[in-house]
């Protein structure tokens, strides 16, 4: 009986420590990400917009590569990652890998929302016009719905865990979109253009246009993982309001007293 009440014990302190730890290292963790962001975003727009050299056949209208790319190469990650913790989640019943699967979508539509309306004012002087039902567009489109799809559905079902079983079934057959996006330019004839950057080729770009588009996607996947971070904290808090650390947490803010407006400085 008492191994028995020890390993349920070890249990409950293993379920509710893991919000826990994530809440307190994740908001350690969120100054440094902010300054990351703003850093490597001021540096990247300076370096983009202002040092970079005009390219030689798009002339300036090219410059929004510096936004339009990370987003994009974004709006792909962050959907692989939402679809892995929402999977982790369903399977292995952890509750904080099906937060984090929540709080990654808002973030992902927002990229891919940005890569397309970037995208949009980049098509109008290359292409010629706003939108064509290019593959590498249709499928990005495909993948804004899809995480809109799962925004709504786990908002629409009142259990939490019924949600995240039936949120991680649509993220993981979801995902199957995401090679059909990177790959499409190679398996059909698109206007899109191909891969600037490649693991296997050295870069079709100057060293400055190079550098302004690393330090960009720095600063997305910093803002990114901020934001993702700030918002799974407050999903925790949510989910784990009835728990002892949540409790204690909620009386020591209670119990700090105002910095200002207090009875004796109105007063006076």
């Amino acid at each position: 009986m008492a191994t028995m009440t020890s390993r349920a014990e070890r249990l409950r302190l293993f379920t509710f420590a893991a919000p826990m730890r994530f809440y307190r290292l994740a908001g350690a963790s969120l100054p440094w990400l902010w300054a990351v962001a703003l850093a490597c975003g001021a540096a990247g727009l300076y370096v983009g917009f202002f040092v970079a050299p005009t390219d030689a056949t798009q002339g300036e209208s090219y410059r929004i590569i510096f936004i339009h790319v990370p987003a994009a190469w974004l709006s792909m990650l962050l959907y692989l990652a939402m679809a892995f913790w929402a999977t982790i989640g369903w399977a292995f019943h952890a509750r904080m890998a099906s937060v984090l699967a929540r709080a990654i979508a808002p973030t992902g539509a927002m990229f891919t929302a940005l890569a397309l309306i970037t995208g949009a004012l980049w098509g109008q002087p290359t292409w010629g016009t706003w939108w064509v039902w290019d593959a590498r567009l249709t499928s990005e489109l495909l993948l804004l719905f899809l995480y809109l799809g799962y925004i709504a559905l786990v908002n629409a079902i009142d259990d939490p865990r019924r949600a995240d079983q039936a949120g991680a079934l649509l993220a993981l057959v979801g995902s199957v979109n995401v090679p059909i996006i990177y790959f499409s330019v190679k398996w059909w004839n698109t206007l899109h253009q191909g891969a600037t950057i490649s693991m296997t080729a050295a870069p079709k770009m100057a060293q400055t246009m190079l550098a302004a588009m690393l330090l960009m996607t720095f600063a997305c996947w910093a803002y990114a993982f901020a934001v993702v971070f700030m918002r799974a904290r407050a999903m925790a808090l949510v989910r784990e309001r009835h728990t002892q650390w949540v409790q204690e947490l909620v009386a020591g803010s209670a119990a700090v007293p105002p910095r200002h407006g207090g009875p004796q400085e109105s007063a006076a």
